[in-house]
């Protein structure tokens, strides 16, 4: 049986849902021959590992769960000193003890945080040959010298869940790129909460009612400014041109948001935002649908990314393309090549969500097994 030493950064929706992942698939990882071994999970305050001896033990399935509960009722992980057979460690001490971790287990750093203080762990565990596995966008958005070092050793680094959740992106860009099929252009709609936002407001109904229906389906984050200023999506855009070869940054892609500065977080409430600010963009946005509609096309909020324009705003695409019948919170990717040319790849799907997200970082987690013994 291969044994998968790991350890989790990042106890949110998605770092939670991979624990349940991992539990209830320890059938289904058995008969593939494979363990994977939870040594630690720590969030930004604190550090849960087995103990006494990490080499040997492993944080079992019923204390998995018990991590899983504490953080979803919004407690701290230090809330489960004297529960099983482990030791918390508080923030003072954390990334030392994780640096040691680092240096004496073969294991895999697996970032499912959205902070981009990891960065030194992950950048010590590259420097020790260990694997690292990112839902974790920032650290791949950071500076350019940053993200040599992380993607200088390709086969210890997937990061699938960085850009599309669940779905095959990087996997099906890399294949592309390894065959010598030069990638033209990409054009996607990577966030399933604009996407939904764009589909909505093309039936006719108002922006404002659109995001307070999002909101309440859980759709948007708690402040659904973090969605419609476009940084997330900006991120995911600069993941895949660096993937492509471009040796940009942040501030090289070009970002619209869909509120204006005066309406930003520093100057309105949520509540002000939702209740006052959003119908005053109501009428601009449905001229812009109208006017779309006249020629046939629809509005979609996606990255552009072509030669060297890399951009991230509202565009008129036509109303049969696979972005222009996109409905829902679904994520497309169109794909342009030298193969793929008049008629793109298309990958589309469910791009957001903890479980969708969680799932294709236990895959990834799986994609390298072969590197442990």
């Amino acid at each position: 049986m291969k044994k998968m030493t790991l350890l989790l950064m990042g106890c949110g929706g998605v770092g939670r849902q991979l624990l349940r992942h991992i539990v209830s698939c320890r059938s289904l990882h058995a008969t593939q021959g494979v363990h994977l071994r939870v040594v630690g999970v720590c969030d930004s305050k604190s550090l849960v590992v087995v103990a006494p001896d990490a080499h040997m033990l492993e944080l079992d399935d019923k204390f998995l769960l018990e991590v899983c509960r504490v953080k979803e009722d919004g407690s701290s992980l230090s809330k489960l000193s004297g529960f099983g057979a482990c030791r918390v460690f508080a923030h003072s001490e954390l990334t030392a003890k994780v640096f040691n971790m680092v240096s004496h287990l073969g294991l895999a750093v697996v970032d499912c945080s959205a902070s981009s203080e990891t960065t030194e762990i992950l950048s010590r565990a590259i420097d020790l040959g260990c694997c690292i596995v990112l839902a974790n966008k920032k650290p791949l958005t950071a500076t350019m010298e940053y993200y040599d070092k992380l993607v200088s050793q390709p086969r210890r680094i997937r990061h699938e869940s960085t850009v599309g959740a669940g779905l095959p992106i990087i996997a099906s860009l890399n294949r592309i790129l390894s065959s010598g099929d030069p990638v033209h252009r990409l054009v996607g709609s990577l966030s399933g909460t604009l996407g939904y936002v764009m589909s909505e407001v093309e039936d006719g109904k108002p922006l404002s009612q659109v995001v307070k229906t999002a909101k309440s389906l859980g759709y948007t984050e708690p402040d659904p400014r973090d969605d419609l200023g476009g940084m997330d999506v900006a991120r995911k855009a600069l993941i895949l041109a660096r993937l492509l070869g471009r040796r940009i940054t942040m501030d090289s892609i070009k970002v619209e948001s869909l509120y204006p500065d005066e309406m930003g977080p520093t100057v309105m409430s949520v509540d002000d935002f939702l209740s006052k600010g959003l119908p005053l963009l109501d009428t601009s946005i449905c001229k812009r649908v109208a006017k779309a509609s006249v020629s046939g096309k629809v509005l979609r909020y996606v990255c552009v990314i072509e030669g060297t324009r890399c951009e991230v705003g509202i565009q008129e695409l036509p109303r049969d393309s696979p972005l222009g019948r996109l409905r829902g919170s679904d994520n497309v990717l169109e794909v342009y090549t030298r193969c793929y040319n008049k008629q793109p790849l298309v990958i589309q799907g469910a791009g957001a969500g903890n479980d969708t997200t969680a799932a294709g970082v236990l895959a990834d987690i799986l994609d390298i097994q072969d590197l442990f013994p």
